[in-house]
């Protein structure tokens, strides 16, 4: 298996390395993430110019198609900047579903502009009840003379705050838990009954519990076909947990490094606490986990190219599997290396602690993954 990057993926990976150094500092981050809408429109204008929003999607609308391998080069930064803009709710949840269920003219309404940094869109799946089952959904779309009438809720929906078009899956058939019977469809940020709660998360992104209170649409904002939805979403939600693997890599390079840092300079009786034989063993096992997740990211991206579904399953598995336990190998340990200031918040340390928590917890947690590949063994 080869891992080498092509000439293109380095000149990306040199390029994201050399805009987060010079113009993304925690600082900004920080600033970003508690004023206004909680990151930058500039970034994300800058984002466009140099290709990014374009990377998962096919040239014939003005992406680039470097497939999973490109997008986990982009998330692995992502994590690493501890970037605050929309992209994984624009570029790899709702944007793939438009290019993997939408019809030509959708795609050619929503794809260009979404790549040229002049659309945003969110994903509403989750609802309270769901946990991480993404087809336990209760909101209800039925027919009307007009289109389709949508009533229910959803939860945890990053983006729809500043969101041009939210795309939410409905039950249009069948039961509440049926794996069937769900179909997805565009709604505007302001449609005529459409409400909603916005909050900061506790990794600082932004996020909206939303309302759907007899929300008409019309019959083409049906995305892709009806009842049929299942396929698609679950495609993308494993396309998007492969994804935050590869963020999570950058998440935990960047805290082993500030970690091994603070001991080479803070100094104890008289020596710097990496002069002391244990803390050096506690920094060899995150640099060792730091690897092992590494390999597992690429390997999921790998496998999400490929065409056997069980294999895709069973790497993305072992991937979360082992990005929830890097949660308490590395992030815990720096924080707790760093002393009393590791768990303070002027120290990007909790930040990116916080950012690991969540990774852990998103598209289903460390037991969920744990418990599916044992089921796939």
């Amino acid at each position: 298996m080869n891992l080498e990057l092509t000439e293109e993926q380095l000149m990306l990976q040199d390029s994201l390395g050399k805009f987060l150094q010079n113009e993304y500092s925690f600082e900004q981050r920080q600033r970003l993430s508690r004023e206004g809408i909680g990151y930058s429109e500039k970034n994300w204008q800058q984002f466009a110019e140099m290709g990014l929003l374009g990377i998962a999607f096919e040239e014939e609308y003005g992406g680039f198609n470097f497939g999973m391998t490109g997008l986990s080069i982009v998330m692995e930064a992502i994590g690493r900047g501890l970037i605050v803009e929309p992209y994984l709710a624009t570029v790899v949840l709702a944007g793939q579903l438009i290019q993997l269920a939408g019809n030509e003219e959708q795609k050619q309404a929503l794809l260009p502009p979404l790549i040229e940094g002049e659309m945003k869109l969110a994903f509403a799946y989750a609802e309270r009840q769901g946990r991480y089952d993404v087809f336990d959904v209760s909101l209800k779309a039925e027919s009307s003379a007009k289109g389709y009438v949508l009533n229910g809720s959803k939860s945890v929906v990053f983006n729809a705050e500043t969101a041009d078009k939210i795309i939410v899956s409905a039950r249009t058939s069948g039961e509440q838990r049926d794996k069937g019977g769900i179909s997805l469809f565009i709604v505007n940020k302001d449609a005529v009954g459409l409400t909603a709660r916005h909050y900061q998360t506790v990794d600082g992104l932004r996020a909206s519990e939303l309302n759907f209170d007899e929300v008409e649409i019309a019959d083409d904002c049906l995305l892709g076909s009806l009842n049929e939805a299942n396929p698609v979403i679950e495609q993308v939600i494993e396309l998007a947990a492969t994804a935050i693997c590869a963020e999570g890599v950058g998440v935990i390079s960047e805290l082993r490094e500030k970690t091994v840092e603070y001991l080479k300079t803070r100094k104890q009786f008289s020596q710097t606490l990496g002069h002391f034989q244990v803390l050096q063993h506690r920094a060899v096992d995150m640099f060792m986990t730091e690897e092992q997740i590494r390999s597992l990211s690429y390997l999921a991206a790998i496998k999400l190219d490929g065409e056997d579904k069980k294999e895709q399953l069973k790497a993305l598995s072992a991937a979360k599997v082992y990005l929830g336990d890097a949660r308490t190998l590395v992030g815990e340990q720096a924080a707790q290396l760093h002393g009393g200031i590791g768990v303070t918040d002027e120290l990007d340390v909790a930040h990116y602690y916080k950012r690991l928590a969540m990774l852990n917890t998103l598209f289903g947690d460390r037991d969920f993954h744990l418990q599916r590949f044992s089921q796939l063994l």
